[in-house]
């Protein structure tokens, strides 16, 4: 008896900005405000009104039996706390009540259910309830602070209120959260330790899909990591990746998988190649092949934004499936050569016959990732572009012009913004040396856009563009059939 009087003195609070009062009536003094999950010890009642400690608070009072659920926390219990956590784990803005279950349920269940089926599933419960609370803290920080439009619509500040609280409440069951500033606000993330257990377990391979897909989310990558501290967390996530079975999923996750994979793949082709590895073209290929297994008919229209994600990123790093093939000057002809200055410094010279490497037509040298064997000289012998990528996600286009003081050296980015993601790059030249044709495809400050451009050499002003290259002429007449083979701008 005793046993079961302790066991029913617990109560889990089930609605949000529940009053925990001095006395058993609405009219009394407030002692403090309670949200969905917290935990209560019951220790007694009158009317309809439960008198509780708060040990957290350190504070007792009364609240009403209606605004929490009792639990005896017994194995007989158990059933019931999972069948209610499978309803709220479905319930947009329940995440803390519905973690708080997650724990009754633990607690309460037998050691063999734990290890169980029902274990793995309670623990992916508490992973996708606490990455989707992370995901909402992060929205409701979106556009604050930065002047920078948020696709998601803010919540006042009384949801702004809730939501912290209900990340407060996670964080009294162990569940942790970091945060990281990203574009002028607060990106949270779930650190993923439900996650990592249920890849750990015997589970399924939705649940091992899930866990893989919060797991080796790109924005909760820490930016503050050194190069070769990223470049291992960027291996372990595509061995997170690995891990999923795709074969059994349905089409729509087979996707996600898919277009992750390819993000993943694509920033360790970068990576290998600043570091000088071989393994830069495997990678490079292998996320050509993930976006191309995406099929665009059983993508949801939610995950759009998502597959121009993945595209920008596999398009940023695609030179490095490509095999380097060093250009030689043939004739009066320029070509383009390489020289290592200095460590993570690569000095790109303009040379022919006349100008070698001693007194080349054109030197620059930068700190990024140059693509030799992008490197394309037009018909005429007055211009070549070339693709050079500074960062895993942002390739710019370089283009040397013969004027009449000399070879000029002109950077184009994929858009004027703070660099962030995407690619210009060079997409055919137009007969008569004049004009180039020019695709970008960038997003960055709240916006996205995807260009094909017909720009003129002497003063790089945009004549002419549009969002489809099907629709401007030159494109249709003069763009260059390997980039038409190779590009992932025309997918």
């Amino acid at each position: 008896m005793l046993a079961t009087a302790l066991a029913l003195s617990t109560a889990l609070v089930t609605t949000d900005a529940a009053v925990l009062r001095a006395a058993p009536r609405e009219s009394a003094q407030q002692q403090a405000q309670l949200w969905q999950g917290e935990l209560l010890e019951v220790r007694g009642e009158r009317l309809d009104w439960l008198q509780v400690w708060d040990h957290r608070r350190e504070r007792g009072g009364f609240v009403r039996a209606s605004q929490v659920r009792r639990t005896a926390l017994n194995a007989a219990e158990a059933p019931e706390l999972l069948a209610v956590l499978r309803f709220v784990r479905e319930s947009a803005g329940n995440e803390a009540l519905g973690i708080a279950l997650a724990g009754a349920w633990l607690q309460a269940a037998p050691a063999e259910a734990v290890r169980g089926e029902a274990g793995v599933e309670a623990l992916d419960a508490i992973g996708t309830l606490a990455d989707r609370l992370a995901q909402r803290a992060s929205s409701a920080g979106a556009g604050q602070g930065s002047g920078v439009a948020s696709p998601v619509a803010t919540p006042g500040k009384g949801a702004q209120a809730a939501i912290a609280a209900h990340l407060d409440v996670a964080a009294q069951y162990g569940v942790k959260f970091t945060s990281y500033e990203r574009e002028g606000r607060m990106q949270v993330c779930y650190d993923g330790d439900a996650f990592r257990r249920v890849l750990a377990l015997e589970s399924q391979p939705a649940q091992r899909a899930r866990a893989a897909l919060a797991l080796t989310r790109t924005e909760c990558i820490d930016p503050n990591l050194q190069p070769l501290a990223r470049h291992k967390v960027n291996a372990w996530r595509a061995q997170v990746l690995d891990r999923v079975d795709v074969s059994t999923l349905p089409a729509y996750t087979k996707n996600r998988i898919a277009m992750r994979r390819a993000s993943v793949w694509s920033t360790l082709a970068y990576e290998h190649a600043r570091l000088g590895d071989a393994a830069s073209r495997t990678a490079a290929q292998r996320a050509l092949d993930e976006l191309a297994s995406v099929h665009k008919s059983e993508l949801p229209e939610e995950d759009a934004p998502l597959y121009n994600e993945a595209a920008m990123r596999v398009n940023a790093s695609r030179w490095a499936a490509v095999v380097d093939t060093p250009a030689q000057p043939a004739g009066n002809r320029p070509a383009i050569l390489t020289v290592r200055a200095q460590p993570g410094v690569t000095c790109v010279l303009l040379v022919d016959a006349k100008a070698d490497i001693s007194r080349p037509l054109a030197k620059r040298c930068t700190f990024a990732q140059v693509w030799p064997q992008s490197a394309s000289l037009n018909r005429e012998g007055n211009a070549l572009a070339l693709a050079v990528q500074p960062m895993e996600s942002w390739r710019e286009l370089w283009l040397f012009r013969k004027t009449e003081r000399g070879w000029a050296i002109d950077v184009l980015p994929p858009a004027s913004v703070a660099p962030e993601l995407g690619y210009a790059e060079f997409a055919g030249w137009v007969p008569g040396g004049q004009q180039v044709l020019v695709a970008r495809e960038a997003r960055g400050e709240g916006k996205y856009k995807r260009n094909y451009e017909v720009m003129n050499l002497d003063t790089l002003t945009v004549q002419r563009q549009t969002g489809d290259a099907s629709t401007l002429g030159p494109f249709q007449r003069w763009q260059d059939p390997a980039w038409k083979r190779t590009t992932v701008s025309l997918r």
